[in-house]
């Protein structure tokens, strides 16, 4: 009986605070997730990807620069 009665108040403590605090922070990072981005982060995640592309084509075009000067460039690049 002592150990009962020694649960129940941590037991009571948590179904009365910390639960219902838990649950609304739960469901509130739920909701959040699932709304889907902002404008805002949209944005900056299109911009990233125009970035990314034009990176992209800087690369294709410096690594076709190289390829016409030395051939063996990706050969020695490996081995260091």
């Amino acid at each position: 009986m002592q150990f009962f009665d020694f649960m129940m108040v941590p037991t009571v403590l948590f179904m009365v605070v910390v639960m219902p605090i838990w649950l609304v922070m739960h469901y509130r990072a739920k909701g959040k997730t699932g709304r889907g981005l902002a404008n805002d982060d949209q944005a900056i995640l299109d911009d990233l990807l125009r970035t990314l592309d034009s990176l992209s084509t800087r690369m294709a075009t410096l690594e076709s620069i190289l390829d016409e000067r030395n051939p063996r460039w990706r050969h020695e690049a490996d081995r260091e």
